[in-house]
């Protein structure tokens, strides 16, 4: 949605809302190809240590929290560069966060009814 009013003869449309990236604006930088690569390349290595992991039959105990660890790291990797939450505004990640927050939220609910604790 532009603002056609305020753009004169020689310029282009503007935006109805001007806020600074700070505000959450637009205008941000994004990644180059390179920094793509190179998460890209360190979640492959988490991801074959994941597999390594399972393998190892000291850890066997230690196994699902050093998992869970890991998929979160990636995870969080996922989302700020790939899906550029690192890079939108502050009310989006606070909304995204919200959400997973009140996921989690619902989550212990069940392992709760479920009785999972007491087990």
């Amino acid at each position: 949605m532009t603002d056609t009013h305020a753009a004169g003869p020689n310029t282009e449309p503007g935006p109805v809302v001007k806020t600074t990236p700070e505000e959450g604006g637009t205008s941000h930088d994004h990644p180059s190809e390179k920094e793509y690569i190179k998460i890209a390349l360190i979640l492959a290595a988490i991801t074959a240590a994941e597999v390594a992991v399972v393998y190892v039959e000291s850890l066997e105990g230690l196994l699902a929290p050093i998992l869970i660890g890991m998929s979160i790291v990636k995870f969080l990797l996922v989302v700020l560069w790939f899906m550029h939450l690192r890079f939108d505004s502050r009310l989006f990640r606070r909304f995204f966060v919200a959400g997973i927050a009140l996921a989690l939220f619902c989550y212990m609910i069940v392992l709760t009814t479920f009785g999972v604790w007491t087990r």
